[in-house]
């Protein structure tokens, strides 16, 4: 049977388990028969709306934390990208016969996540055990039945354990490794021939989540100078595997090809035979001072912004194209220019600084342009760590962060 035949949604409903799937905003996307069943509600009670409003806490309960700690783990699972196994639960419900009473219940839950094609958390598989029984059955005197529900519960909770602390443990590693690699091939902080430039790379939160984001500075003949950033799809390892090579190849490209736009083709072209290279962006430019002109080229990255003495930011997005390897066959890329002033900025930057899940583009933008115009008069050095401040979220983003500025 091939999975084009099997129903998925008929082998979600028909799961032995309680099954729920949520959205990265905590809403129900689905809930299975068991799930409905054993919680006593309905689709029309659960599907579409947010979880704690659906289970909130039992307010006759001051000592009531099921909501909070289940919150908790839930998060946690967004922001690493890991399966979180929880604690046993109190977690009362409200009785759907009798409005205001409060069932007392106990839950074993376990959390996971499902991973979108950008490797982002897309769902939660909230998945949960009923222990009711097995608690209230601890209080009967020489309950054979206690001891062995009991006695299961443990095991299946050791092992479960056991299986968390090794993932745990290979993600680690693999962080550590990947980190290390990725900081290897990366250019420390240069100045270059004529111009101060600072540099900034903050990885992701999560022992999952280390990406292939990358950033360049080169010199180029006639006194100019080459800045790019680029992004890899996917996380750990691999992704900074290809991170690696694709620097590479674009810092090589740039010295010998006729400006940015030919140095993405050569790029583009290369990145064909590179397994993980499919969709990764990059954005090439070309700083002239004979002509004070900046020369750019995009591969489906966000766009560089030029920050001008007086105040006004100019984002460089007249020369966007797909990213590396969206087309079949071979096609030129654009490329365009602008002129810049002495003193103004050029920053570049990975998507990681200024995309949020569920929000456009556009106001990420807008807040990288309204950070760059409150700290202009910065030095080159403060205004990085103010940017990283104001834009990236107080624990940490889910994406990895490059960040380049040139004073002009």
């Amino acid at each position: 049977m091939t999975d084009a035949e099997i129903d998925y949604a008929g082998v979600f409903q028909a799961l032995p388990g309680m099954v729920a799937l949520l959205t990265p905003d905590l809403v129900y996307a689905d809930a299975n028969q068991e799930f409905l069943r054993m919680s006593g509600r309905t689709r029309g009670q659960v599907v579409g709306r947010y979880l704690f409003d659906v289970f909130p806490d039992n307010p006759n309960d001051d000592a009531a934390n099921g909501m909070r700690n289940l919150q908790a783990s839930l998060l946690r699972v967004l922001a690493t990208g890991e399966r979180d196994a929880m604690a046993l639960q109190r977690y009362d419900v409200e009785s759907v016969e009798r409005p205001g009473e409060w069932e007392e219940r106990y839950w074993s839950p376990v959390n996971a996540p499902v991973l979108g094609p950008d490797g982002r958390v897309a769902l939660l598989v909230h998945r949960v055990e009923e222990v009711t029984e097995l608690i209230k059955a601890r209080g009967t005197p020489g309950s054979t039945r206690a001891r062995v529900l009991e006695a299961e519960l443990y095991t299946r909770a050791r092992e479960l354990q056991e299986v968390n602390e090794r993932l745990r443990d290979a993600h680690a590693r693999e962080r550590e490794v990947a980190l290390a690699l990725q900081e290897a091939m990366l250019p420390a902080p240069v100045d270059t021939t004529r111009h101060h430039a600072a540099v900034r790379y903050r990885p992701a939160v999560g022992s999952l989540n280390v990406c292939g984001d990358w950033y360049d500075l080169v010199d180029l003949p006639g006194g100019r100078i080459g800045v790019a950033v680029g992004d890899v799809v996917g996380h750990g390892l691999r992704a900074a595997g290809v991170m690696g090579q694709l620097r590479s190849a674009l810092s090589a490209a740039s010295r010998v090809a006729e400006g940015p736009a030919k140095a993405l083709e050569v790029l583009g072209l290369y990145a064909r035979f590179v397994d993980g290279a499919e969709s990764a962006t990059a954005v090439e430019t070309a700083v002239d001072w004979a002509t004070r002109t900046i020369a750019y080229s995009s591969a489906g990255h966000p766009p560089p912004a030029l920050l001008h003495t007086d105040g006004t930011v100019e984002f460089l997005d007249q020369a966007t194209d797909p990213p590396l390897g969206a087309r079949p066959e071979h096609v030129s890329r654009p490329e365009a220019a602008t002129a810049f002033g002495e003193g103004d900025t050029l920053v570049l930057y990975t998507d990681g600084l200024v995309e949020r899940r569920h929000e456009d583009i556009d106001t990420g933008l807008g807040r990288l342009a309204a950070s760059l115009v409150r700290h202009r008069e910065a030095d080159l050095e403060t205004l990085a760590d103010a940017l990283l401040l104001d834009l990236l979220p107080p624990g940490g983003a889910t994406d990895d962060t490059a960040l380049v500025l040139v004073r002009l």
